[in-house]
């Protein structure tokens, strides 16, 4: 009797971000989860005002995710908070529902953040995690511009001393023209020296809290000097305390409008968690994207029960998680801890913080994700795509923000498949005393092979391309008629086949019947697209014994008299 294979016990699918970790990590993660909270403490009241929220609740929205992600994600290293990225983003929607800074404005968002975290968790689930490559370089960078345009205009009148104002950007830049004789130089002085202390700390070392050192500096000398009295604007009263699971009470009515922004959402943050995770890795070494989905999902979850914001994985603090030589999500949850203790029992200290001082910090996150270089290296290599990118940014900036992001969504798409419509059949040749065929553009010294008509395809042969491939196809027919006997499709980079093609190609096939020349497929290395030929009839109109491994197989087989060159 044939023994059996004990099945393996089921991993419990969570803490995934912990397993491994022993005692001597922890100290490692000690230091990171310190150095993680002097980074995200500045960052976090940052972009809770930058999202229309209290600052105390960027705290909140900080100890959800990393508690979030730390029982349900896989990366060890990720780290997830409020960000910057997505807090204009639903800032700017949320202000034509309600007034930024009331409870109506905070229910909605805490709702927006239990919208997102389901979709999130459906994605993991379903295993979506290929949606994270929809958007081309060009795009992102365009995105992440006219993301930073919105951040510089939005915390200009903190760091200029002037009274914040709502509405779009037209709105915002006229009432900073208007404002402009009542600027504030000591706030600029503010916020130009905490963005220079945060940029130099930087610099110097990623695990350096510059913008907390700049924060602390900022507020002793604001107390010290009276800053106040000069119109040096501060945060104030900050409610403390431990944050209170509660359900946000909303109509129906009200949340409807939520579910848009919250698919809008759900792309931005598959997208930059998708990179994240592929950049810093998961449990184990092997990135798990559909994991940290869930775990980003979870986290959304838990800030909204405990009425916080919609929460994003962050490049730059997971860098400095990386580089502090964090080992597991025991940082974040050390991160998280030191922030809540701040939030119960430190909140005074916070009163006398200078507005400009988290324009500052906003500041230079928004130079940061402005990636100029690259905006540079696109336009260098090519106009097009950096067209897009530009595009992409000016429409970011230009119409309502979640209209924005749509539409950089769909010019990424639509990009993609331009450049897969693009594809069309080109002619290849044998390499001089070779069996090696190649595109004919780049073999100038090639054999000539009577007889033989040899094309590729280079791409996904699909609706999208069906059409042009037929038109190709039957140009180089015409071209061959009366002199070819055998026409071979190389098809090596034909990774997919759908019914579409499928029933193009079998027109290509009679229509090179037709014109007198038999018809052979070789080098279709793809398993889907092998599937397909069978599956859509293919391998029947081509007959049997015409599905080869190399182009000289094929010839080998059906005109053997042309497989030797001519002189």
């Amino acid at each position: 009797m044939a023994s059996e294979s004990v099945p393996k016990p089921v991993a419990w699918p969570i803490f995934q971000g912990l397993r491994g970790a022993g005692p001597t990590d922890l100290g490692h993660d000690l230091i990171a989860g310190l150095t993680l909270a002097a980074i995200a403490i500045p960052e976090q009241m940052a972009t809770a005002r930058l999202g229309g929220l209290p600052p105390q609740l960027g705290f909140f929205a900080f100890v959800a995710a990393c508690v979030g992600f730390a029982v349900f994600g896989s990366s060890r290293q990720l780290s997830v908070g409020a960000d910057s990225t997505i807090a204009p983003i639903f800032a700017g929607s949320l202000a034509l529902l309600a007034a930024a800074g009331s409870p109506h404005y905070a229910a909605l968002a805490a709702v927006l953040a239990l919208i997102l975290g389901l979709l999130l968790v459906l994605a993991g689930a379903l295993k979506l995690g290929w949606i994270a490559d929809l958007l081309s370089k060009p795009v992102i960078t365009g995105f992440l511009a006219g993301i930073a345009i919105h951040i510089l205009i939005s915390q200009a009148p903190s760091i200029l001393g002037l009274a914040e104002e709502s509405g779009d950007v037209y709105h915002r830049l006229a009432a900073l023209w208007s404002a402009a004789p009542a600027i504030n130089p000591v706030s600029i002085a503010i916020g130009l020296g905490v963005f220079a202390v945060t940029f130099g700390a930087e610099k110097l070392d990623a695990r350096i809290p510059g913008a907390l050192i700049a924060l602390v500096g900022a507020t002793i000398a604001t107390a010290v000097f009276g800053l106040e009295r000069h119109g040096v604007a501060v945060l104030g009263h900050i409610v403390g305390g431990a944050p209170h699971p509660a359900l946000p009470r909303l109509a129906f009515e009200e949340i409807r409008p939520l579910v848009g922004l919250g698919m809008l959402l759900a792309l931005v943050v598959m997208f930059q968690t998708g990179a994240t995770t592929r950049s810093f890795g998961g449990a184990g070494g092997d990135p798990d994207v559909d994991r940290d989905f869930v775990g980003v999902g979870a986290s959304n979850l838990l800030a909204g029960v405990f009425g916080a914001f919609p929460v994003n994985a962050s490049p730059p603090r997971t860098a400095v998680v990386a580089a502090s030589g964090g080992r597991s999500q025991f940082t974040s949850l050390l991160a998280a801890a030191a922030v809540l203790l701040l939030a119960m029992f430190g909140t005074g200290l916070l009163t006398r913080v200078p507005s400009a001082a988290l324009g500052g910090v906003l500041l230079f996150v928004a130079l940061r994700i402005l990636h100029v270089g690259v905006m540079a290296a696109i336009l260098r290599r090519t106009a097009a795509e950096f067209a897009l990118a530009l595009v992409t940014a000016v429409m970011i900036v230009a119409l309502p923000i979640q209209t924005g992001v749509a539409i950089g969504v769909f010019l990424s798409l639509a990009h993609g498949v331009f450049t897969i419509t693009r594809a069309r059949p080109i002619v290849f040749a044998r390499a001089r005393g070779g069996t090696v065929w190649w595109p004919a553009s780049s073999v100038p010294d090639a054999d000539t092979v009577q007889g033989v008509v040899v094309l590729g395809f280079q791409a996904p042969l699909s609706f999208l391309n069906a059409y042009e491939f037929r038109r190709g196809m039957f140009e180089e027919i015409g071209r061959a008629k009366g002199v070819a006997r055998l026409l071979v499709l190389e098809a090596s980079s034909i990774v997919e086949i759908d019914y579409t093609a499928s029933e193009i190609l079998i027109e290509v096939i009679a229509k090179a019947r037709e014109a007198g020349m038999d018809f052979a497929v070789s080098r279709l290395e793809s398993v889907r697209a092998q599937a397909a030929l069978q599956r859509f009839g293919v391998t029947d109109a081509l007959g049997p014994n015409h599905v080869f491994h190399s182009v000289e197989e094929a010839i080998r087989a059906l005109a053997p008299a042309s497989a030797a060159p001519t002189a």
